[in-house]
């Protein structure tokens, strides 16, 4: 039998993180793991990546929201940051 899975959707797009959210999801974790440093818009940007500090990651993903690891999935108190469906599944499981 399947569990009932209720979700809060989210277009952080058009209603973007506040850094207070964003350090919430980050739970004492390294901004670098919210960070998509893949991202096209970060590569635009030709930034060095070991010289951007965790203050200045927090604001580049205020500025732009595409810098965001996606999906951003909370499942009870933990948070994923890009995880594919196969780890989703898992962590629903438990």
């Amino acid at each position: 039998m399947r569990k009932k899975v209720e979700f809060t959707e989210r277009d952080f797009f058009k209603d973007p993180f506040s850094r207070a959210e964003i350090e919430k999801l980050l739970q004492g974790g390294k901004p670098s793991e919210m960070f998509n440093f893949r991202s096209p818009s970060f590569k635009k940007m030709e930034l060095e990546r070991d010289q951007l500090t965790d203050a200045k990651l927090i604001d580049l993903m205020l500025k732009e929201p595409r810098l965001i690891r996606r999906p951003v999935v909370k499942i009870g108190k933990k948070v994923y940051f890009g995880a594919d469906a196969k780890v989703l599944a898992q962590a629903l499981e438990k």
